[in-house]
């Protein structure tokens, strides 16, 4: 199990939770991590000197805001600001019957590539939040904007989870990649290092805007592909937020065929401002019998109860839990990934 962290730490990280949780405005969260790594690197003996001066403004990082939480937590208290957040926290994102039957997530990020928080903590949170497998899921060399992960780090990072999973018996870290389709339907990544991949989320990134023929034949391609296992958020839509974008073109009835005949999970991505499949396109998938992932697509500790929203969406559209993929255990999960590499 992970170590204990000192009290005035845990709050800060859980006040950034809640606070990512709703979607508050990324400066302000930033603020209670950075506050929250800048105590994890003083010592026992540090903390009682500041606290017993009240000096926790002198720590860098350390504003009036997350001092006050400290104070409260170093003298054995709720912070209110934490008791204000766990009370809203009591209510779901979503409601649905499907959120309790969901195990694990299959397309989490870090500071690897685009993620906010470290591995360990990542996977820390979902553990609390009662997952039994989350997939690490980096992106790939050629998305050089999002620091994707070259072999060689690639690599290093399965050691990092070695490491990590040493510590937690009470979930299960899955080696994995969000790896790009490239433009002629390859995937960004050596087949040795894919072969060795618990999960691959084979996504578009690039050209979004293709010609529906050519986008239709590249997303194909990457799906026959036996290394893949989850078709990531397939028309790279974006609903809200800063960057609104349209849907890719596609012929979807051909792409999600392709998924049901591979047996490539079409991906439930819960993102709010991804919403991705668009609910026709989502009501089509189970028409022509594909098997989904509902995944966060958390690129932070807060965002992994996005799975909510998921749950919400795929219990509307009226899909049978057992085409849902991440409500497996993880030994059927994974051999359902692993099926086709050995063919």
């Amino acid at each position: 199990m992970p170590v204990d962290i000192p009290a005035p730490v845990a709050a800060l990280r859980e006040v950034a939770f809640w606070r990512e949780r709703r979607r508050d405005e990324t400066r302000r969260v930033e603020a209670y991590r950075k506050a929250a790594d800048a105590l994890a690197a003083l010592d026992a003996d540090d903390l009682v000197v500041l606290h017993e001066n009240n000096a926790w403004q002198s720590v860098p990082g350390v504003g009036p805001s997350t001092a006050a939480v400290i104070r409260e937590a170093m003298d054995g208290r709720v912070p209110p600001t934490l008791a204000e957040l766990r009370e809203w926290g009591q209510t779901p994102l979503a409601e649905s019957e499907l959120r309790s039957r969901l195990r694990g997530d299959l397309h989490t990020h870090t500071l690897w590539s685009d993620g906010g928080s470290p591995l360990e903590e990542m996977v820390t949170v979902a553990a609390r939040l009662g997952r039994e497998y989350i997939a690490i899921t980096d992106h790939s060399p050629r998305l050089r904007v999002a620091n994707g992960l070259s072999a060689e780090r690639l690599q290093e990072q399965w050691r990092e989870i070695e490491r990590v999973q040493a510590g937690h018996d009470d979930i299960r870290v899955l080696r994995g990649i969000e790896v790009d389709i490239l433009d002629d339907g390859s995937l960004d990544q050596r087949d040795d290092l894919l072969g060795s991949l618990d999960i691959v989320v084979a996504s578009v990134h690039s050209k979004l805007q293709m010609d529906a023929d050519y986008m239709t034949r590249r997303m194909v391609a990457a799906i026959a592909n036996p290394y893949t296992t989850v078709l990531g958020h397939c028309t790279g839509r974006k609903v809200e937020g800063g960057k609104v974008r349209g849907q890719s073109s596609f012929d979807a009835e051909v792409v999600f065929a392709a998924c049901a005949q591979f047996g490539v999970a079409v991906e439930i991505n819960a993102r709010p401002e991804r919403n991705d499949p668009p609910d026709d396109l989502l009501a089509l998938a189970h028409e022509l019998d594909c098997v989904f992932s509902i995944d966060t697509d958390a690129h932070a500790p807060g965002q992994l109860d996005f799975a909510d929203l998921g749950a919400a969406r795929a219990e509307a559209a009226g899909i049978d839990p057992d085409r849902i993929i991440t409500t497996w255990p993880v030994e059927r999960l994974l051999e359902f990934s692993r099926r086709r590499r050995a063919a």
